[in-house]
């Protein structure tokens, strides 16, 4: 035991005996460790952020539509019973779950001066707010209320493109289901800010019976979205849901199905985060290898000493990994808190990227990035730097422990 306490107090001090270099490692360890935290966490957060603006753009956990909604979103591909699928969804579905009904088609939107085509989306004010993200996203008017039939909500990037404001006409124009073109004019009640420039520009929201009126779709509605109280149950429930509707007519899909690209990067996020760790370890191990090789060098009479007084190889080889593992400690430590801190630092605010808006949308991100600090993540970050800072500091080790007593004495 009093031998054991020895090593430690004799590595401990070893470490200190140049304070310069010794510093400049564990600046290296920390800063090491401290990235592989803060732009873990970022990426991670870019992930989570990706899923969670692609399953609030009305997409949800699961949606049921009628066969070839996806591929072609027409009225043509309309649920023309609607009460059945509901009846469904009440007796199968986990306490918890939201759902609604939404009308959704193609549409071209017209002023004055302007016209541009997007997505005619008819909801149900009440239940969407808690579903999809329009009911946190109005920035100015008003909310779409039950029963109204002419207000429509719009995008802050649609209303500036259109040159119009809140309270002017907009007239909407789609293809009806009896093949003509239906067109009415609604008045702009409020506008909504989305995650994305794109968004806003993409969908225009009225309610549900106005969409069905104008559209003369009786009781139909395109789509079913539904959101689940635990993400992990989408698989499960889609299951029990197509086992439930009559075969045929309906599609259910869940998220990744609706999503796939997104589902496809999330499949590779854990490889590229391990991949960047490796990468950054690389940049510190070379520091720490040759700074333990220089130090080892520098102690070489020490060494070839202790040779003579008898010490095995074996101990002089746990000796210096045992100083590599100090140095490695101290620097994980504060290269923890560090990379936390930085974490928590952008929690509430995150990382504005407003100013580069429209490039940062082609990758599916939002104008803020919040970071995403998982415990797997900083394990894994640690276990990198101590697995590995070992692995690399076993080379000066072998070579302190192959020192013969009459080379290491001879050296001057």
């Amino acid at each position: 035991m009093k031998g054991n306490s020895m090593i430690l107090e004799f590595a401990w001090r070893n470490i200190w005996r140049n304070r310069r270099r010794t510093a400049i490692l564990l600046a290296a360890v920390v800063i090491g460790v401290w990235s592989m935290i803060f732009l873990g966490a970022l990426m991670r957060g870019i992930a989570d952020q990706m899923v969670r603006n692609g399953i609030d753009t009305l997409t949800g956990h699961i949606q049921i539509h009628e066969k070839g909604f996806q591929a072609d979103p027409s009225i043509e591909n309309r649920i023309v019973d609607p009460e059945g699928i509901r009846d469904v969804l009440e007796s199968v579905l986990p306490g918890g779950t939201r759902f609604t009904a939404r009308v959704r088609v193609p549409a071209v939107a017209a002023n004055a001066r302007h016209s541009a085509g997007l997505s005619l989306v008819g909801i149900d004010p009440s239940v969407e707010k808690d579903i999809s993200f329009i009911g946190r996203a109005v920035r100015a008017g008003r909310y779409l209320e039950e029963g109204d039939r002419t207000g429509i909500l719009v995008g802050e990037a649609f209303l500036e493109q259109f040159e119009t404001k809140i309270g002017h006409r907009l007239v909407l124009m789609s293809q009806d289901t009896a093949g003509d073109i239906a067109s009415r004019s609604f008045t702009i009640v409020g506008t909504f800010r989305g995650e994305m420039e794109s968004m806003e520009k993409a969908f225009a929201f009225v309610t549900g019976e106005a969409a069905r009126e104008m559209l003369r779709m009786g009781a139909a509605v395109s789509e079913f979205a539904l959101l689940l109280p635990e993400e992990a149950d989408t698989g499960r429930v889609a299951a029990l849901i197509r086992q439930s509707l009559p075969e045929g007519p309906y599609e259910v899909l869940t998220w990744q199905e609706m999503l796939p690209l997104i589902h496809s990067v999330l499949a590779l996020y854990d490889q590229f985060i391990f991949m960047f760790y490796v990468v950054v370890f690389i940049a510190m191990g070379f520091g720490l290898v040759n700074t333990v090789l220089m130090a080892v060098y520098e102690r070489m009479r020490e060494f070839g000493l202790l040779k003579a007084l008898g010490m095995r190889p074996r101990r002089i080889v746990g000796d210096v990994l045992l100083e590599a593992f100090f140095i490695l400690a101290i620097g994980a430590v504060a290269g923890n808190v560090l990379g936390i801190l930085s974490v928590l630092s952008l929690k509430t605010h995150g990382i504005d990227l407003s100013s580069m808006a429209a490039g940062s949308e082609y990758a599916g991100l939002g104008r803020v990035i919040y970071p995403a600090l998982e415990g797997t993540d900083i394990l894994l970050a640690n276990g990198v730097v101590f697995i590995l800072g070992l692995v690399v500091s076993l080379y000066p080790a072998l070579r302190a422990a192959r020192f013969t007593p009459v080379e290491a004495l001879a050296r001057t």
